[in-house]
């Protein structure tokens, strides 16, 4: 009853009236909208482009097959984390387009899990994978571009990482990052997916502390 009284307030307003107030809640709302959607955009298509959408598919999908598995309410507890952080740092920097920042934070996280995964940057710089995210920097600077947005994304990366895993284990440390539970509800299932179907790397044998662990990994 309250929608068909508002559709009928709304209707029964003068032409410019309607035309005025409607355009003023529609760019409203893509305001908001644009909140979201500047983590969604890379620049225009070319190998910028590319290689960030190759980072992004590869070590968002180990994060979530590998330290996150079984509970994806917490990694999307983790972009709600981030994108927060990075929007509210992005204000002051003047950053409007945060989708490579959200890329480094991914790979970031990822690689403080895996600590002893040895890396190899095509085919020319071997190092530990702790040091991804500071060799994709450099490689941008390479390219002439800003390393703000890279520093951006290893920055809120560490929050999430030290205040998920290092706090809670330090003396006298707990747990600040609380999944809420509607979250859980929404994305958390006890089933196992019959047809889940792991990268070669995050099967069991390939996890921190086996032999294997020590063999490099192309990026």
């Amino acid at each position: 009853m309250a929608y068909q009284g508002l559709a009928q307030e709304y209707l029964g307003m003068p032409a410019v009236t309607r035309a005025y107030t409607t355009a003023c809640v529609l760019t409203t709302a893509a305001v908001i909208w644009r909140l979201i959607t500047n983590f969604l955009f890379f620049g225009p298509l070319g190998f910028s482009f590319f290689f960030n959408m190759i980072f992004l598919y590869r070590y968002c999908r180990m994060l979530e097959e590998g330290s996150f598995r079984g509970r994806t309410a917490d990694f999307v507890f983790m972009f709600l984390f981030g994108g927060f952080l990075m929007t509210l740092f992005g204000l002051f920097a003047s950053l409007f387009f945060l989708g490579q920042a959200f890329t480094i934070m991914l790979v970031y996280v990822w690689s403080r899990r895996n600590p002893y995964i040895r890396m190899n940057f095509f085919g020319l710089l071997n190092f530990q994978a702790p040091f991804l995210p500071w060799v994709l920097m450099g490689f941008s600077l390479l390219l002439g571009n800003s390393i703000i947005i890279d520093l951006l994304g290893i920055a809120v990366g560490h929050i999430y990482y030290f205040l998920e895993d290092v706090f809670p284990n330090q003396p006298g440390g707990k747990k600040l990052l609380l999944t809420p539970s509607f979250l859980k509800m929404v994305f958390d299932t006890p089933e196992e997916d019959p047809n889940y179907n792991p990268l070669p790397e995050d099967h069991p044998a390939n996890q921190p502390g086996d032999q294997d662990q020590q063999q490099q990994r192309p990026l």
